[in-house]
């Protein structure tokens, strides 16, 4: 968290000093995002780290399972055990690699994307919510940023953030 720069006694100004603090801003954001974005996925197998994997899936060539799992930040084991959950409620399948018979790649299924479209819906007008003081080029320009920093926080990790998913 970033330190203040006041002189001040504890507690005079605190709003002001928490507002320009980074570590705040994003723990206030982050639970109420959690909160919002677990209502938009309960329903789903595996919740918010299924909600990921569908997303990963949604665009371009089918990738690996460890691809997959590198990309959302997720323990190859754990990611075994969603994709049983997942391909059981027919949102995605997973068949043999033809570049490397011993990888299996994921696909997701005409029933995943329809499951994503709905759950984007859902989480959509939560975010409304969210970004409700934005204008749209802020809310965009939001967006990219935390994008930006998530890639950097992610290619900078070891290890990943299984239980942040």
């Amino acid at each position: 968290m970033s330190a203040s720069t006041s002189d001040k006694h504890p507690g005079e100004n605190s709003r002001s000093a928490l507002d320009t603090d980074l570590g705040w801003a994003i723990r206030m954001v982050s639970s109420a995002f959690r909160r919002v974005a677990t209502e938009s996925v309960a329903d789903l197998p595996g919740g918010a780290r299924a909600y990921l994997v569908l997303v990963a899936l949604s665009d371009g060539e089918p990738p690996s399972q460890l691809a997959l799992a590198k990309a959302v930040s997720l323990d190859r084991t754990v990611m075994t055990y969603l994709l049983d959950d997942l391909e059981a409620h027919h949102l995605v399948t997973r068949r043999p690699d033809p570049r490397d018979r011993r990888a299996r790649q994921v696909l997701l299924t005409d029933t995943g994307r329809t499951r994503l479209t709905q759950i984007r819906d859902n989480l959509a007008t939560a975010e409304a919510k969210l970004l409700t003081d934005l204008d749209e080029h802020d809310a965009h320009q939001l967006r990219t940023l935390l994008a930006r920093v998530a890639q950097t926080a992610q290619s900078s990790s070891d290890v990943p953030a299984e239980s942040d998913c």
